[in-house]
């Protein structure tokens, strides 16, 4: 069952489980933009596909807010906030590692390879990088963690999971860049808590946050994020 963080005429905003599929893929599973039109159908009971435009993307052992349009003007508009920057996303990690500092905004390139599906992280720009930044903050500490709140400045691919990486401090469970160890579930332990920007038609604030995911290890940190 889809959860809904925030519905109106021309957005809706769900809780992405580390399990779901953003959009189809060679996978055959079903994806969570197939899950929501069949939401939107039958609460409107909508003949034929309901309309949805993928905002923006989370890697599927990520949990967290996913927006969605529900008109091609408000996608229009979204991607162009988005693209713009105009919007402020907000994420929470947790790493084994201590940051070089208590709080930084890092800079880097990022390449990607198509086939590895993997970015590559350099300090200067080489050929078919993109530029990457973002704002980390120590929020709180465990035993054996940190737990790191994320502001991202641009939305490249596995922007937080590979800058991070490149620091010294790889996600919780993220093998693909260097954790040593998986999760048991097969997420890792990056979320996306919130986003905040003007909405595209009303011209209002708008504010999206999403509850903590389930697990052993979030409850240790509620606190912390507050």
């Amino acid at each position: 069952m889809v959860e809904i963080l925030y519905e109106d005429n021309h957005l809706i905003a769900v809780f992405k489980r580390s399990s779901d599929l953003v959009q189809g893929d060679k996978s055959g599973d079903e994806s969570l933009d197939q899950e929501v039109k069949k939401y939107i159908a039958r609460k409107y009971n909508k003949p034929g596909e309901a309309f949805l435009g993928v905002v923006h993307r989370l890697d599927r052992p990520v949990s967290g807010v996913l927006l969605f349009a529900r008109t091609s003007k408000a996608l229009e508009r979204m991607n162009e906030i988005f693209r713009t920057r105009q919007v402020k996303k907000v994420y929470y990690a947790i790493v084994k590692e201590s940051p070089p500092s208590e709080e930084a905004t890092i800079s880097h390139f990022l390449k990607k390879n198509e086939a590895q599906n993997k970015s590559y992280v350099f300090d200067k720009e080489v050929k078919g990088s993109k530029e990457a930044s973002l704002t980390y903050r120590i929020k709180g500490r465990s035993e054996r963690y940190y737990f790191l709140e994320v502001e991202l400045h641009s939305g490249r691919h596995h922007q937080i999971r590979a800058q991070l990486a490149k620091i010294g401090c790889p996600i919780k469970g993220d093998l693909k860049y260097g954790f040593p160890r998986s999760n048991e579930d097969g997420s890792i332990s990056l979320f996306a808590r919130r986003l905040e920007f003007i909405h595209p038609v009303k011209k209002e604030p708008v504010v999206i946050t999403a509850h903590f995911p389930e697990g052993d290890i979030w409850p240790l940190f509620i606190d912390a994020a507050k």
